[in-house]
This record gives C-alpha cells, structure tokens and sequence, in this order.
C-alpha cells in the first residue's frame, strides 16, 4: 500500500527548506504520495500548527503520515518523536504541535526517533531536523518500516502539551479566547459551535459587540461578523476584509460569548 505523507511547516515559499525535505523523502521511498497541508504557519507559532494540523487530521487516508515541522528548539535537549494514533501517525518535535490531535486521537504508542540509522545522516545539522530527521524517518514510515524499530519507547503522558485554551461559562456569558487566525483574516475562537443551542446571540471583543449570523454574505461588505466555521468554531470576520485587521486581536485574546 503506497502510504500519504502529509507536510505541514512554518517555511514559507521563498526558500528551498520545503523541497529539500521532498527531495530526502523521495529518496528513500519514491512511491510516497506527498501532499502540502500548509506552509505558512506564522513563524515558531506552534499553537497555530496543533490547530491546524487537528482541522486536517481526520480527512486523509488510513496510514497516513502527518510530518509537522515547526521546530523552534530545534538543535536543543528537546525530543524528536513519533506518533502511532492507530490508523495514522505523526513525526516531528516534541514541543506541543501535536497536543490538539492527541486529545482528540490519543496515541497508542510514542517514540523518540534514535535510531540514525533511519536518519538522513547519524550527524544531523543543529538547524535543520525536518531534512536530516524528520523527513527521513516518516518517508521509512510510510515505506512500511516496523513504528516499534524507529527508536526508544515512551510515555504519551510525557509528550509536551500547549496551555489548553478552552471556554469557561459563567453568569455574564461564556469566555472563550482566540485560539488561531486564517490566510483571510478570520479570528478563530475557542469557542464550539455548540454553545449556540443556549440561546447566545454576540460575540464581545475589545468592547465591541458582533452579531451572529449563517453566512459571510449575512452581512455588508466590510462590516464584521460572527459565524460557525468549517472548523466548528465560532469565528469572527468581516464581508470581504480581514477581522484581525479591523480588531488588531492576536492569539490567545479573550472574549465572550453573550
């Protein structure tokens, strides 16, 4: 069975960080099918790279490979691991770009990857693991190399995990925070669309106050609006603008649902 790789990168597109790590990965197994999640992941931003990754998670084939390099310890005492989730896995650091996919499909099994045999070079570069580690090792992965041979056991409990951003309900409404923000603009909340069945109408954010409705087209062109995204979140954004322009919020900024 020829397996899916997927690439998921804070790289950008002006270098060739990108397509070396394909040129490594069809080295060692030709056949692989590689598909480019995203490589625009704000720089070191690995709250946005679990979220982004957990969106994706669940649409792609059996025994995919999910190979995630947002690597801002990359060359410290931090672990390079991978991921058995049953019915895909998942390579990359061990610094919580995996903590949203690990609550939603816990790990059966964990490794950290030391074994170089199934590195690009035993001597790896102190910069770039995602050529000399990580894509080597999912490409062997996807080939069909035995998870248990790719290095030493651990703990799943032990994997680092992001401050868990959720909501909270209280008397005054339900706060939740900002928990991404997309290639439109749009501020993506903690906030499930769930929560919507209570009767919840606004959203409040830096004192203002933003109406719900269906669809982006709900509203005029550049007026902002809240709405359930494809994500199952509530998200905020304006009719043919940038949310996150017109509010300046960032990752992590509270608000609330009234």
């Amino acid at each position: 069975m020829v397996r899916c790789i997927t690439l998921l990168t804070d790289f950008g597109h002006q270098d060739v960080y990108v397509g070396v790590m394909k040129g490594v990965i069809f080295r060692i197994y030709p056949q692989a099918q590689v598909i480019d999640l995203c490589h625009d992941i704000p720089p070191q931003d690995c709250r946005t790279a679990s979220f982004q990754l957990l969106q994706a998670f669940p649409y792609f084939p059996e025994g995919t490979v999910h190979l995630v390099v947002v690597d801002p310890g990359v060359g410290t005492s931090r672990r390079a691991i991978a991921l058995d989730f049953g019915n895909a896995y998942g390579v990359g650091p061990d610094n919580g770009i995996f903590s949203q996919v690990c609550d939603r499909y816990p790990p059966q099994r964990v490794v950290e990857l030391t074994q170089p045999h199934f590195w690009r070079t035993p001597n790896p570069s102190a910069t770039f693991h995602g050529r000399d580690i990580f894509a080597p090792v999912a490409a062997h992965l996807a080939a069909g190399t035995d998870f248990a041979l790719l290095g030493s056991a651990i703990d799943p409990h032990s994997l680092m995990r992001l401050p868990h951003l959720t909501y909270e309900v209280t008397p005054q409404g339900v706060q939740g925070w900002v928990q991404a923000i997309d290639h439109f603009g749009n501020v993506i909340t903690t906030l499930p669309a769930t929560l919507l069945a209570n009767g919840y109408q606004q959203i409040e954010i830096q004192g203002q106050r933003i109406s719900l409705v269906h669809t982006y087209g709900d509203a005029p062109r550049q007026h902002l609006v809240a709405l359930v995204g494809s994500h199952g979140f509530i998200e905020l954004a304006v009719n043919g603008g940038s949310a996150q322009s017109l509010l300046g919020c960032q990752n992590g900024d509270p608000l609330w649902l009234v």
